[in-house]
């Protein structure tokens, strides 16, 4: 089973962009997207031309922002929306889908904001997505995968030293959150899989930041100690273009 992560800034820009040709080449059984910036029929509309998936989006109550995505070939058993938090349930970051083996998470975390305005909500945020995936956790094992918004150690981020806790999203509040949940027996796929490379997922569209390759690793597969022996291979996807973000994807072996 192929899974692929990509936040894609958009997905009628994307769409844009040749979308629809990279669906096709990268032949994912389960694509999930994060910032479809779209109500849940623009969703709808933008893919119509989009065979062989079925979809399901959720999206913010405020247009045009954040919102979530799932393609998959295989129809899940069940599909849940939101994490049960009334302040957390407002922005479409959050679709869970039940394929029986394993749950599926796919989560575009709050960004803190300029002068990190928001990460108090961002810490409180971190908190209640650990109990919801915890709660899963101990009906079956959990994948998570989707634009964490932090780069979890210095190896994820071009520039450590001068955005180490000034930078959204390289914080010790928002490290110590996915410290948190790996701590509690879930994996960094990708750098448990690659415990030295250095490659990145996001880059500024500013000072030709992915020319140079000024990057973060933002994009994640998180997944329970008790599935990660089934995923064979993890990657990066830096060839693949259209959002200031680029894919991250896994071989699940089930």
């Amino acid at each position: 089973m192929n899974i692929i992560s990509w936040n894609v800034n958009g997905i009628r820009a994307v769409m844009r962009k040749d979308f629809e040709q990279q669906l096709k080449d990268l032949n994912p059984d389960i694509l999930c997207l994060q910032e479809t910036k779209a109500q849940d029929h623009q969703v709808e509309d933008t893919l119509e031309k989009i065979n062989g998936y079925h979809i399901y989006s959720n999206s913010a109550e405020r247009k045009g922002y954040s919102g979530t995505a799932i393609l998959s070939k295989k129809e899940p058993q069940k599909v849940m929306y939101d994490i049960g938090v009334e302040e957390h349930d407002k922005e479409g970051r959050i679709i869970t889908a039940d394929y029986g083996d394993f749950y599926l998470v796919t989560a575009y975390v709050p960004n803190s904001g300029n002068e990190l305005v928001r990460l108090d909500f961002r810490t409180d945020w971190d908190k209640e997505l650990r109990k919801f995936i915890l709660n899963l956790e101990k009906e079956k094992p959990v994948i998570l995968c989707g634009d964490l918004n932090v780069a979890h150690q210095d190896i994820d981020i071009a520039r450590p030293k001068s955005n180490y806790n000034k930078s959204a999203g390289f914080t010790q509040k928002e490290i110590d959150g996915l410290s948190a949940l790996l701590d509690e027996g879930f994996i960094d796929v990708w750098r448990s899989q690659h415990p030295d490379e250095v490659k990145y997922s996001w880059w500024s569209y500013r000072f030709g930041a992915r020319k140079k390759n000024i990057g973060w690793r933002i994009d994640y597969f998180i997944a329970s100690e008790k599935i990660a022996d089934k995923i064979k291979r993890s990657s990066i996807m830096n060839d693949v273009m259209g959002s200031d973000h680029c894919p991250v994807a896994i071989e699940l072996d089930l």
